[in-house]
C-alpha cells in the first residue's frame, strides 16, 4: 500500500512513512539495512528523502511486504536482478494506476 506524495524535492522520514502505511522505525531500519538508501540529514539531523530514495523505497516495499522476500533475500534480489525488477515494477505500478482510472470511470457511470 502506497499512497502519492505529492512533487517535492525532500521527504521528512514521517511523511514517508504514513505514505507506506508503516511505523517509521521500519523505514530507519530499512535505511541500514539496504545500501541504495542514502537519506540526506541536515544539522539537526532529520532525514530528507529524495525521489530516487522513495522509488528504492517502493521497490523495498514490494519486495518486503508484497511478495514475501525476506531482507537477505530482497538484498540479493536487488544487487543482481535490480534492473529487471525495476523494469517489471515500473510496468506492474502503470497498470494499477491505469487500472484505478478505470474503475473511477465504472463507477462515474
Amino acid at each position: 500500500m502506497f499512497i502519492e506524495l505529492p512533487e517535492k524535492r525532500y521527504y521528512g522520514i514521517g511523511e514517508v512513512a504514513k505514505a507506506f502505511g508503516v511505523n517509521t522505525s521500519l523505514i530507519r531500519f530499512w535505511e541500514k539495512e539496504f545500501d541504495v538508501l542514502k537519506p540526506k540529514k541536515n544539522a539537526k539531523g532529520n532525514r530528507k528523502f529524495t525521489p530516487e530514495d522513495i522509488n528504492n523505497l517502493k521497490l523495498i516495499y514490494h519486495l518486503v511486504k508484497e511478495r514475501g522476500f525476506t531482507l537477505e533475500g530482497a538484498k540479493t534480489h536487488l544487487k543482481e536482478e535490480k534492473q529487471k525488477t525495476l523494469t517489471n515494477f515500473d510496468i506492474i505500478s502503470k497498470l494499477e494506476g491505469i487500472k484505478n482510472q478505470l474503475t473511477k470511470i465504472k463507477e462515474q457511470l
